[in-house]
């Protein structure tokens, strides 16, 4: 069942993006940084969230890794670097600390980051996802109505079989697909700068097309892409005139061009997802069963004890032997 209206724990920021890969390794923290430093760039107010709680690399990649939050009253401040706001879990747990946490410690984690933070009236946040499709997806879809998906991957067949997963769920919560960043597309040689096609390229097109979605852009593997990562200088910053510079670049404006259509049309909604069930009751359960059926009785103007074609014995006009309960007949005798 499906709830009436939407959800928004973060109204002060305009639009949402989920940057997500059906696999880790494929660069998606990268991208997330280049692409929220390149919007930034482009005269837009940006926030970056690194939702990567089992795998917080974000810190690193903007030189924060040593920085410690500073709280005030009961809010988080988000660091700023390189003209956006910035917060990660792996600024608020000790270096190389492993969680071990159960899909509620991560929904809640999900919550949390982005209603305990301070972020100010931004135009955008991205999100840096973890890898697949799980609870903090999903979280983060029923908490905010997220306005683009970028799906990361590269060129080999395995990577896209996981892609192809990722954008799947995008379809199911009803996440309008801003396209597809093909990492390692191609090597770029830091001497010569011939590019050559050493893990393929442009495998991602078919993908694209099967989802009604494009590709934004085709990165390659370039070393100052790397030694940026490392070092905490994005390459979209540092090197704008660099070929991956230019490519960061104009993904940041397709992703935006992307964002402006869909608040054009109206299709950024997360109602379509909202949980119908009260906190800690099972839609199997007996509980459950009863709150659906007073759900859908609602709907056709019925009372939510029974189901059926007009026979019940109550009055309200539901048949009674479709009830989920099979309760005794003369409980809903009429008086």
């Amino acid at each position: 069942s499906n709830s009436m209206s939407g959800k928004n724990i973060a109204p002060q920021i305009k639009n949402f993006v989920m940057v997500s890969s059906g696999k880790g390794g494929v660069g998606k923290s990268t991208t997330s940084v280049n692409l929220a430093v390149a919007l930034a760039m482009q005269g837009k107010k940006v926030g970056l969230l690194d939702a990567d709680i089992y795998g917080p690399n974000i810190p690193r990649m903007v030189g924060l890794e040593s920085s410690e939050p500073e709280i005030v009253g009961n809010k988080v401040i988000p660091f700023k670097a390189y003209g956006i706001e910035v917060m990660s879990m792996g600024s608020l747990i000790d270096q190389g600390q492993a969680l071990m946490w159960r899909g509620a410690m991560v929904m809640k984690a999900i919550t949390q980051l982005l209603q305990d933070i301070a972020w100010s009236e931004l135009d955008v946040l991205v999100i840096d996802m973890p890898p697949g499709t799980g609870d903090a997806q999903l979280t983060l879809a029923q908490s905010v109505p997220v306005a683009a998906g970028v799906n990361v991957t590269t060129p080999q067949h395995v990577a896209l079989d996981d892609s192809k997963r990722s954008l799947d769920m995008f379809k199911k919560l009803h996440i309008p697909i801003a396209g597809i960043v093909e990492n390692m597309s191609g090597f770029i040689c830091p001497k010569c700068g011939e590019e050559s096609d050493i893990f393929g390229q442009g495998t991602c097109g078919d993908l694209a097309k099967q989802y009604d979605t494009s590709v934004i852009a085709n990165i390659p593997i370039e070393p100052s892409i790397r030694v940026g990562g490392d070092e905490g200088k994005p390459i979209v910053y540092f090197y704008p005139d660099s070929e991956s510079g230019k490519r960061y670049l104009e993904a940041a404006s397709k992703l935006w061009e992307n964002i402006e259509k869909s608040n054009e049309d109206g299709s950024i909604s997360n109602a379509a997802i909202q949980p119908t069930m009260p906190a800690g009751v099972s839609a199997c359960s007996p509980e459950g069963q009863k709150v659906k059926a007073e759900q859908e009785a609602a709907k056709s103007g019925g009372c939510g004890t029974h189901n059926g074609d007009g026979q019940g014995g109550c009055g309200c006009g539901h048949q009674f032997s479709d009830h989920p309960y099979k309760k005794p007949l003369k409980k809903h005798q009429k008086k």
